[in-house]
């Protein structure tokens, strides 16, 4: 019998998720949400709504947090009334967020005193994905959790990877986000001074698509952002941000030498402080923000 699976963050990603766990039959309770409208979906499908965190924990024996980073999972977990205060021996609780590390073992540490374990289990891809449940899904846990779990993430994932024990899975996703946001931060440099040495972008990036560093971000990001189009990667520009800052913390306890990493950091949040941390803006507004700091438009006006 499939286990009983509270859900808390049923937004952009989390929709789809919970969608995919009760239509694969894990009888599935949701937290109110603020949007009203997934939840009213979810319910029509099959699920229960649960009106606060001592009623959904005591209908779960798993909880899955789809939140934005620590903050809120520290919040979700520690607040008067919250998991840890309403938490059972036995229970799991797997956090598909993009948090620190190190709130993550915290975490896991105080669960464990009252007898529960934490999975770190965040996410790549998009909502569509999510709606389709094909995401990709990695996993820090014990061996033997991690088996427990995986029908669960298998309902909402193509494929699943088990990164190590418990901070494993965040610990990998922060160097994939690094990896991705690093790039997305050096196409939208490169962009800019295309601009601003009057380099027709558009000749730039048919000669760059023939080279050994072309890339799927590549062609994604900066072939839309020729034509004007921002929105090449859907992925927050905020949320990039606090992900690069979660990095290079994780980076600086770790006694790491990062100096990318430190450079990516600055230009995203350069970006926030001329006006680009709204929701609206995705990754690829850093080409605007670029062109911004450095005085030109983009895609240069033609003459």
């Amino acid at each position: 019998m499939n286990k009983r699976i509270g859900f808390i963050g049923v937004g952009l990603m989390g929709h789809g998720m919970a969608k995919n766990l009760v239509e694969k039959g894990f009888p599935t309770t949701v937290l109110g949400h603020r949007n009203r409208a997934p939840v009213e979906d979810l319910v029509k499908r099959g699920a229960r709504e649960a009106k606060d965190l001592r009623a959904l924990c005591e209908a779960s024996d798993v909880i899955i947090l789809c939140v934005t980073g620590s903050p809120q999972v520290e919040d979700l977990i520690y607040r008067d009334g919250g998991i840890l205060a309403n938490a059972r021996s036995g229970q799991i609780v797997i956090d598909t967020s993009t948090s620190h590390p190190a709130s993550t073992l915290r975490i896991a540490a105080d669960l464990k005193a009252k007898g529960m374990r934490l999975v770190d289990s965040p996410l790549t891809r998009t909502p569509v994905e999510a709606e389709q449940g094909r995401l990709n899904s990695m996993v820090g846990a014990d061996l033997a959790t991690f088996e427990e779990v995986k029908p669960i993430i298998a309902a909402y994932s193509e494929n699943i990877l088990h990164a190590g024990d418990t901070g494993a899975g965040h610990k990998i996703k922060l160097l994939n986000n690094f990896g991705v946001i690093g790039q997305l931060a050096l196409i939208s440099e490169v962009l800019t001074a295309c601009a601003k040495l009057d380099v027709d972008p558009k000749m730039f990036f048919k000669l760059f698509s023939l080279g050994a560093a072309s890339s799927p971000m590549f062609q994604n990001v900066a072939g839309k952002a020729v034509e004007g189009d921002f929105t090449g990667h859907k992925f927050a520009l905020v949320n990039a941000a606090k992900d690069m800052r979660y990095y290079n913390s994780m980076a600086t306890e770790a006694g790491l030498s990062a100096p990318m990493a430190a450079a990516t950091t600055q230009s995203l949040l350069t970006a926030v402080n001329l006006g680009f941390g709204g929701s609206e803006y995705l990754t690829g507004s850093l080409v605007q923000a670029q062109a911004k700091l450095n005085g030109v438009e983009f895609p240069p006006r033609k003459t």
